[in-house]
């Protein structure tokens, strides 16, 4: 691969409880905590949230390069990303992931056609494809 841009983070103090995150530019600067359906105060942003956070981001940047190339209209469109985190039954975790995609201009079938394409090239969807659960829903809501 050849990379047109590299992320850097740095996790210290106690990692997913009590610790913190920093992105080298500074931009991102957060407190970790596990959350309280998992068994901790929830005073801070988790892993999952990140994750969920850049998923539907680059998800709806995907859609719209797909629209683009389809002369389609997706303004108005909007990702939510929803990731669980539980046991993998093997002493491991594991996540799953449901994109729920909103086009409010287009047809439905025509959305959900635009939402498989983008499924197809988007870095997120790429990267999780074989390892972890993806759903894509596209709602008219």
């Amino acid at each position: 691969m050849d990379a047109l841009y590299t992320a850097e983070a740095l996790a210290t103090g106690g990692g997913r409880d009590g610790g913190h995150i920093v992105t080298s530019d500074g931009r991102l600067d957060l407190t970790t905590a596990v959350p309280k359906d998992m068994g901790g105060n929830g005073e801070g942003t988790n892993p999952e949230q990140l994750f969920a956070s850049g998923y539907a981001a680059c998800f709806l940047g995907a859609l719209q390069a797909v629209a683009r190339g389809a002369k389609a209209d997706v303004s108005d469109s909007s990702v939510g990303a929803k990731v669980s985190i539980g046991s993998n039954g093997e002493g491991g975790y594991q996540l799953a992931v449901t994109l729920e995609v909103v086009i409010p201009n287009l047809e439905h079938d025509q959305a959900q056609s635009l939402a498989d394409q983008a499924h197809q090239v988007c870095p997120y969807s790429n990267a999780t494809r074989g390892n972890i659960d993806v759903q894509v829903v596209v709602t008219d809501d």
